[in-house]
């Protein structure tokens, strides 16, 4: 009950669009940017290697070309900050006589600012082509020195990273209004857009349109950017870009049209066959009921093995109205709607068979197959585990497997009314249980949580202090493997020392003890 089956999810594959470098060639980004987007780059290797983008992020950039405001809501690990900041650097790169801030990049929290630092600095200074002006960047949200802070108002850069609450003191504060007479802004992207919601949306909403009042040159269009991996709602995929759009265009105050909200675009690893047909069952089964001798060595026999196409469609991605999307996450067992009761269902093997099965393929996908062109791994995924909340355990006075444990309050476990239930407690260094329980004077023992219960339980006028308060309370200890001892000096071992103290040299028991 307090610790489920975690859920499982894998990170689905994106399918490729063009890379930098063809984009380049077809005019859509200047040519600079074929030397300084490059994957890989460090300091042991700074030409990096030649990248790749996703469909959605040359998707992202064909739009930002058109001077388009526009929504990326894409999952995790999709490369959301490159479909943004390719744009920004193009222009500025396209703009080079043109000085002050050109793009303003808020950030819901400092880690996320603190983060893109670091990728800007590899893009933008590692390898940086000598032929073009430096494209500036710095953070601003706060955590900066009195001598940063006076470098960025004095030189302020082209890329600005901060977060809502310093941008809304940039606006107002008047130090930093050399901000306003410097800046020509043509971007403002608001990062994880879907935590501006309620009365912080209001005032964010608000912000952008002042940002846009009071930075944006004459004649200039302001695009606005948002990113997000949760911003899609119920209905057919269009109808989720109609909702986005209309959200999107209250928080930007302008128009954003559906057809520029961009989402992910999946792509299988394995191969797409219909999973419903005989045949595809017949072969599942053969390889669940042989999965010690039939395991794929191979990445192209990989692709091709049913046990693989069925986890993926099982746990990574799926065909909703003609699109592949990701699969709701889900347990390999534990619940009737887990994965393992499905495959028992289709190959009718045991669930405990299956759910090795499951295992076995999942790391197989991880650890011992590679993608030959990225490299990676075709099944990563991901454990949910939502742990819940622990309330009071009730046990029995006996040792196991006799003891009965329940969650349930009752005052009595099954088997009749000298099986009474004590409330448990547990130690916060060792995790050891302790019964919680008031010794009575008469030798009986009774729950401290049930007495306190009762305590109003008197009717007959008198008083309302019951009599099962009666007694010392304290907490009794019950083992066999590590009985207690009945001489002193065994138990003054087994005492903690916070109860010992030092006396003329010697250990004794401290009074208050």
């Amino acid at each position: 009950m307090l610790w489920p089956q975690p859920l499982i999810q894998m990170n689905p594959m994106f399918q490729r669009g063009c890379s930098i470098d063809e984009l380049v060639a077809q005019e859509v980004l200047h040519p600079a940017c074929a030397q300084i987007f490059r994957r890989g780059k460090d300091e042991n290797k700074l030409q990096g290697d030649l990248l790749h983008l996703y469909q959605h992020q040359e998707d992202a950039i064909r739009v930002a070309r058109g001077e388009h405001s526009y929504v990326l809501t894409t999952g995790t690990g999709s490369g959301k900050s490159l479909s943004y900041m390719i744009p920004i650097v193009d222009y500025v790169l396209r703009h080079p006589n043109t000085p002050g801030i050109k793009a303003i990049v808020v950030y819901p929290m400092n880690a996320l600012a603190n983060s893109q630092l670091g990728e800007l600095q590899k893009y933008l200074q590692l390898a940086y082509p000598a032929s073009v002006r430096q494209v500036t960047f710095a953070r601003y949200t706060g955590q900066e020195g009195k001598y940063d802070r006076a470098e960025i108002l004095a030189n302020p850069p082209d890329i600005l990273l901060t977060n809502y609450v310093m941008l809304e003191l940039i606006l107002t504060r008047l130090r930093e209004q050399a901000f306003l007479h410097t800046t020509q802004l043509r971007f403002l992207v608001l990062d994880e857009l879907h935590t501006y919601r309620g009365r912080q949306g209001a005032d964010v909403s608000l912000l952008v349109r002042r940002v846009r009042n009071r930075l944006t040159p004459p004649g200039e269009t302001l695009q606005c950017v948002g990113t997000s991996a949760t911003l899609a709602g119920g209905g057919r995929y269009e109808q989720q870009c109609r909702e986005v759009a209309a959200m999107a265009s209250r928080i930007f105050g302008c128009e954003v049209l559906p057809e520029h909200i961009i989402g992910e675009t999946l792509t299988r690893v394995t191969e797409e066959v219909d999973e419903t047909s005989p045949a595809f069952r017949h072969l599942l089964t053969e390889r669940v009921a042989n999965i010690d001798q039939s395991a794929p060595e191979s990445f192209a026999t990989f692709t091709r093995d049913p046990l693989s196409i069925w986890l993926e469609s099982t746990f990574g991605i799926t065909r909703q109205d003609g699109r592949l999307v990701r699969a709701r996450p889900c347990r390999i067992s534990g619940e009737k709607e887990s994965a393992a009761a499905s495959l028992h269902d289709i190959t009718s093997a045991l669930e405990e068979h299956c759910n090795e099965v499951i295992k076995q393929g999942l790391l197989a996908g991880y650890e011992q197959v590679k993608h030959p062109q990225t490299g990676r791994a075709p099944f990563a995924f991901r454990l949910h585990q939502f742990i819940s909340k622990g309330d009071t355990v009730y046990a029995t006075l006996e040792h196991d497997p006799a003891r009965h444990i329940t969650l349930q309050y009752q005052q009595y476990a099954p088997g009749g009314r000298e099986r009474v239930l004590f409330p448990l407690a547990f130690c916060r260094e060792c995790g050891q249980h302790y019964y919680c329980v008031r010794w009575q004077d008469e030798g009986t023992l009774v729950g401290r949580e049930l007495q306190d219960q009762l305590r109003y339980a008197n009717e007959d006028g008198g008083s309302k202090k019951s009599s099962t308060r009666t007694g010392n309370p304290g907490f009794l200890y019950l083992t066999e493997d590590d009985p207690w001892p009945r001489d002193r000096e065994s138990i003054e071992v087994k005492l903690p020392g916070e109860w010992k103290e030092l006396h003329h040299g010697k250990e004794r028991l401290i009074a208050s003890a």
